[in-house]
């Protein structure tokens, strides 16, 4: 009787962290992890992770794009579409000092339809407010950073935060639903000539 009836609806995340492109930096990593509502749980999968160091190719030839081709997949749970998950990204690489200093944040909602999709994320950092923070930020390695990254995930508090925009990292998704039409959602079908 309850497989007439569901209370809730199953959204399937599966694809992969494609790469990045960062013309001025190499030997760059990923962290990512999921920001999602009140509503949704994780059933199963990886909720964050971390990827493998990454460089650039040395041909004459080569994009001089990132690769890191690492897997995502996650299976949610909810009762209703609000707080849809979002994916959250932050790019990290060592500077001149060879500190490992953040290169970029992002964020992307998932897919709201099933079928394949690739997001092309823009990323960005914050900036010192001051040149003499700059200056003393670059001189000690420690420069801005968010101490929670989801925070990128959330309008609250971003408005006062000055950040320069760098690098776009690729994500490819695989969307998956279960019973969202049997809940009254109608998620059409995917047109990949929308976006």
């Amino acid at each position: 009787m309850a497989a007439n009836n569901p209370s809730v609806f199953l959204l399937t995340v599966n694809g992969q962290i494609e790469g990045a492109n960062f013309p001025e930096y190499d030997h760059l990593y990923c962290k990512y992890c999921f920001v999602y509502g009140h509503d949704w749980a994780p059933t199963s999968g990886l909720e964050e992770g971390i990827t493998q160091i990454t460089c650039k190719g040395s041909s004459v030839s080569s994009s001089h794009k990132l690769i890191w081709n690492f897997p995502l997949e996650t299976t949610f749970k909810s009762t209703n579409p609000s707080g849809w998950p979002q994916l959250v990204v932050s790019v990290y690489g060592p500077d001149v000092f060879g500190n490992d200093v953040v290169r970029g944040y992002g964020a992307t909602h998932v897919p709201f339809t099933p079928g394949q999709h690739t997001r092309t994320i823009p990323m960005f950092v914050p900036e010192p407010t001051w040149r003499l923070q700059k200056f003393t930020s670059w001189l000690l390695g420690r420069r801005p950073e968010y101490t929670d990254p989801k925070v990128v995930a959330q309008g609250e508090g971003r408005e006062v935060t000055r950040v320069r925009s760098q690098g776009f990292v690729t994500v490819s998704f695989h969307i998956m639903t279960k019973d969202m039409k049997k809940l009254g959602y109608d998620i059409g079908p995917s047109n990949p000539h929308s976006m």
